[in-house]
């Protein structure tokens, strides 16, 4: 459950509990508390057959993995069973350790860090901080605002690439992959996605898809925002950042653009090269973890943990 934020001086997101590493590996000791952990997120009241739905479950069974199974379809399973978890060789106490680290990580874990930080292969540590990615969907809803869209391109420079994989088509966004943003400043939460092309149709799609019928958009002077409903645009090649409407509603896109800066760095200081195939999947990270950032630590692990269930993403999809 989310802290409400409270009033008062404090740094950073002082009214949130957060955990260090220390308090981490206290709290969960070895693998059958984490496990205990992973099946309260699934389970709250119990576990029910990921296969038929049935709550008629035997438990305690001595099964090398699966130790419960269900009276309905005589099926085996695990917690792991339907999760991004299925079929892995790592130990829960890896996975919620791996877990923090993407989570508490503001500007990202790089695989690298998580194969010497938990002892396993750099392409596991890879593989498994990609199925935590996965986690991170989240549940959607039209946002009310008001609302700042902004577009960025994310990708090296033409003059820095080698010449085999220069395109040659020009400077400034050639070569790189566009991505779409909306922030809607009454719950401060982030949405983006990469996108093919940044066009009047793909970007006015983006933002109708997303925004409630009446919110407020503010954008700044890019043509494929005009004709939009409640839009302001702001003349950033004439210094206008900001344009005060009244009723204490300032029109910027200052938030968007803040998010865009800690992408940035995220990439560029941490993973260093992202390919374009895996782009979305690290967009995802940098927005779950924005919009989970007012939570407490345990409870933003837990959300994560919650987000497992249903999905898969195995090596070979990943690599394919």
């Amino acid at each position: 459950m989310e802290r409400r934020k409270k009033k008062g001086k404090g740094p950073g997101k002082y009214y949130r509990k957060g955990l260090s590493l220390m308090q981490v590996m206290d709290m969960f000791p070895d693998n059958k508390v984490a496990e205990e952990f992973f099946t309260l997120a699934r389970w709250p009241s119990g576990p029910i057959c990921p296969h038929c739905g049935s709550d008629r479950i035997k438990t305690g069974a001595k099964h090398i993995c699966c130790p419960y199974r269900c009276n309905g379809c005589k099926t085996r399973f695990s917690v792991k069973s339907k999760t991004v978890m299925q079929h892995t060789k790592l130990g829960f106490r890896t996975w919620v350790i791996a877990i923090y680290l993407l989570t508490t990580g503001i500007k990202g874990t790089s695989s690298m860090k998580l194969h010497r930080d938990l002892g396993i292969a750099q392409n596991s540590a890879w593989h498994l901080a990609h199925r935590i990615r996965e986690a991170w969907h989240q549940e959607e809803y039209l946002m009310a605002g008001p609302v700042e869209a902004d577009e960025t391109f994310i990708g090296g420079l033409e003059k820095n690439k080698h010449r085999k994989k220069k395109l040659n088509a020009g400077r400034g966004t050639v070569g790189k992959t566009p991505v779409a943003g909306l922030r809607d400043r009454a719950t401060n939460e982030i949405r983006v996605r990469v996108v093919g092309h940044v066009d009047t149709e793909t970007m006015q799609d983006f933002v109708t898809s997303n925004l409630h019928g009446d919110a407020l958009l503010f954008t700044d002077e890019a043509s494929v925002y005009e004709g939009l409903p409640n839009h302001t645009s702001l003349k950033h090649k004439d210094s206008e950042y900001a344009r005060d409407l009244g009723d204490d509603i300032s029109a910027n896109t200052n938030g968007i653009e803040s998010f865009w800066s800690m992408l940035k760095r995220g990439i560029g200081g941490t993973y260093h090269q992202v390919s374009v195939k895996h782009l979305a999947r690290y967009v995802r990270e940098f927005e779950g973890r924005h919009n989970a950032r007012n939570a407490d630590t345990i409870d933003q692990m837990f959300r994560i943990a919650q987000g497992m269930i249903g999905r898969r993403l195995t090596y070979k999809e990943l690599t394919s």
